[in-house]
């Protein structure tokens, strides 16, 4: 069999504006700092697209529209390249990288990416798609060289509900805070809530779906609107909004909560917050509530599978509440309110998700420096 290429492959489907595109163009720009030869292989309409990509990254667009049809390129490419590594993320992604290479023989070390807790993530399935990805799941990434998870829930999860190799799972920490934090926080937010703040200002983040469970944070700023004067923003895009809307009218909040849709620097709103909240379901280890730390903002989380508990310390660092529990989330918002505020220490409990540690954990999982690179 010929020699691997020294090169590693990212093999990426993302939406333009989720957590694995934040998280992937990060570890992209780092590994250009470090000019490691990476080629980005791309899917048309189903990107992923970065602002910038660094001079050593290659983009190989695989010429298909989807995923699926995309795996005939796919094998074409790993029989003629021969990439020593190849990391990839989320399960479409994930499953047809697994069936590529067992059929192109290529001699890669392949590393694919969860991003969540599964097992709860596929609960809100119906039947026939849940048990396929628990088939696959189960069947397929034991092949891989590697799975990498950002929370030792998200490991827990997938040896006990999926089966899969205690010894494959690694943790990594997400490359989340990056260089230019700072200065991305600093900048200016045209909000009228912001550029004239009169009261204070409790801000949620994230996908307008089922998984994050706005419906309980707006319950719950309703029973902090009704002891002191406050506001909401919830950003982000997604199908609940009309409903989130109806809700926020039926309790009769219209003028205090406020949905400016999706916003291009979330770390500068996150900063001007008086508080972040995250009302999830469930997540992987939610890259918004390490911005929110990062920013110093205070935070109120659910204590959701999985990430929460382990980035707060078992709610030393800020509050826990139940999941889908308004009242306990309630109380926990208006004591964090009240609350001195101590944004060095926030900032201490996420240090080890700057880029740069975060890049060199990820090429250690994936076996890249095993040699000598």
């Amino acid at each position: 069999m010929k020699k691997p290429t020294d090169v590693l492959a990212i093999f990426l489907a993302t939406s333009g504006h989720s957590g694995v595109d934040k998280i992937m163009g990060n570890l992209i720009a780092e590994l250009g700092r470090r000019t490691i030869p990476v080629h980005l292989l791309r899917i048309k309409n189903h990107g992923p697209y970065f602002e910038t990509v660094p001079d050593s990254v290659k983009v190989v667009n695989l010429g298909a529209a989807h995923v699926d049809t995309a795996f005939p390129a796919l094998v074409r490419y790993l029989g003629k390249v021969r990439p020593r590594c190849m990391l990839t993320d989320k399960d479409r992604v994930n499953r047809a990288a697994l069936l590529a290479l067992l059929a192109s023989r290529a001699p890669t070390r392949l590393s694919i990416r969860v991003g969540t807790t599964v097992s709860k993530n596929l609960e809100r399935r119906g039947w026939f798609a849940r048990n396929a990805q628990y088939f696959s799941i189960r069947t397929l990434y034991n092949h891989a060289s590697n799975i990498l998870v950002p929370s030792e829930g998200a490991a827990q999860d997938l040896h006990e509900n999926f089966g899969l190799n205690k010894k494959k799972l690694h943790v990594v920490p997400s490359p989340v805070i990056t260089p230019n934090f700072a200065k991305r926080a600093a900048e200016p937010v045209p909000h009228p809530w912001f550029l004239e703040k009169k009261a204070p200002v409790i801000l949620g983040m994230g996908e307008l779906c089922a998984r994050k469970d706005f419906p309980t944070l707006i319950r719950a700023f309703a029973r902090v609107r009704r002891l002191m004067e406050a506001r909401l923003i919830i950003a982000g895009k997604g199908r609940k909004k009309a409903e989130l809307s109806k809700l926020v009218n039926d309790l009769g909040l219209g003028t205090d909560v406020d949905f400016p849709g999706f916003v291009k620097n979330p770390v500068a709103w996150m900063a001007r917050a008086d508080l972040f909240v995250l009302s999830s379901i469930c997540e992987g280890m939610p890259v918004v509530l390490i911005e929110a730390l990062a920013a110093g903002t205070d935070v109120v989380s659910t204590d959701c599978p999985s990430g929460p508990r382990e980035l707060l310390l078992d709610g030393r660092v800020a509050p826990l509440v139940p999941v889908g529990d308004s009242e306990a989330m309630a109380r926990a918002m208006l004591s964090r309110l009240k609350a001195d505020k101590e944004p060095e220490r926030l900032k201490k409990a996420v240090k080890r998700y700057s880029v740069s540690e975060s890049t060199s954990r990820y090429l250690e999982a994936i076996g890249w420096n095993r040699h000598g690179t």
